[in-house]
């Protein structure tokens, strides 16, 4: 089944779109997340990828309270980047109800971290984020760069039972030059048994359905849906196209309804600690 992820990057509390992942060049798209996400519930759009970009920069959570507010009224399924270092934090986001936590600087400078948090939550609510620019990997919000290739990083992830790969090529990232099929290609070849998460540089729906047709269901989409050639209906459209598949279950760690408040018990330190950075 084709899940296409809306994007909601949060920097000073707005929802903006960087371009190459310069946070110096951003635009802003809503200054409130939390309605964005309304709007998209009243679409029909069924999965958000958000991403706490202060966070990143930060090494922990800055935008919680933010993210928070978009599960309440965001009925769908939600996964989260940015910051998440600890699992108190990735604790702190599942028993808030967010479905899936992405790890990406800390999968590749805390390995063994990453792969006992696989252990521990599984592969359907642990995603490992792959960012980078020609093969390599990229970390801490993009301001770093490694020397470690994007398929070694993968490969050692599958090992420890890692299985969603969100794989995003910086230099296409708010492009809209389309998405780096060779990379992407290459790798879900190289890894059949992993799902890769197309992000950065996608257009139109017609890239989404080229992505399909190579094996890749799954992706993000962020500027193309600022900037008009891809609107909320061909999401729709799109994922009601496809009749079978594996659905991504709600998180069991929570039972939600739509603008339903969390029980401050569940997460107060942390809480209180976002709205503080800010």
């Amino acid at each position: 089944m084709t899940v296409i992820f809306p994007a909601i990057d949060i920097q000073d509390k707005r929802s903006v779109r960087l371009y190459k992942g310069d946070f110096d060049k951003e635009i802003v798209i809503n200054y409130s997340p939390v309605a964005q996400a309304e709007d998209y519930e009243h679409a029909g759009i069924k999965a958000l990828h958000v991403v706490d970009l202060d966070g990143a920069k930060a090494g922990k959570p800055v935008s919680f309270d933010i993210i928070i507010g978009i599960r309440r009224v965001f009925s769908g399924i939600i996964e989260v980047g940015g910051g998440i270092r600890d699992e108190e934090t990735i604790k702190a986001y599942l028993n808030a109800g967010i479905d899936r936590i992405i790890l990406g600087s800390v999968a590749l400078k805390n390995a063994e971290f990453t792969k006992q948090m696989l252990a521990t939550y599984g592969a359907e609510r642990i995603v490992i984020g792959v960012d980078g620019a020609d093969g390599k990997v990229a970390t801490e919000g993009w301001l770093e760069k490694s020397d470690v290739d994007m398929s070694h990083l993968i490969r050692e992830m599958i090992a420890a039972g890692a299985k969603h790969f969100i794989v995003t090529d910086i230099n296409r990232d708010g492009t809209m030059a389309g998405v780096n099929q060779e990379l992407l290609f290459e790798l879900h070849d190289q890894f059949p048994e992993a799902r890769i998460i197309a992000s950065g540089g996608i257009r139109n729906a017609g890239d989404i359905v080229a992505l399909r047709k190579k094996g890749i269901v799954d992706c993000i989409v962020g500027k193309a849906l600022y900037e008009g050639p891809l609107a909320l209906a061909d999401i729709v459209a799109l994922e009601k196209s496809e009749l079978a598949g594996e659905l991504i279950e709600p998180s069991p760690y929570y039972t939600r309804t739509v603008h339903e408040e969390t029980d401050s018990q569940d997460v107060p330190n942390l809480a209180i600690s976002a709205v503080a950075a800010k």
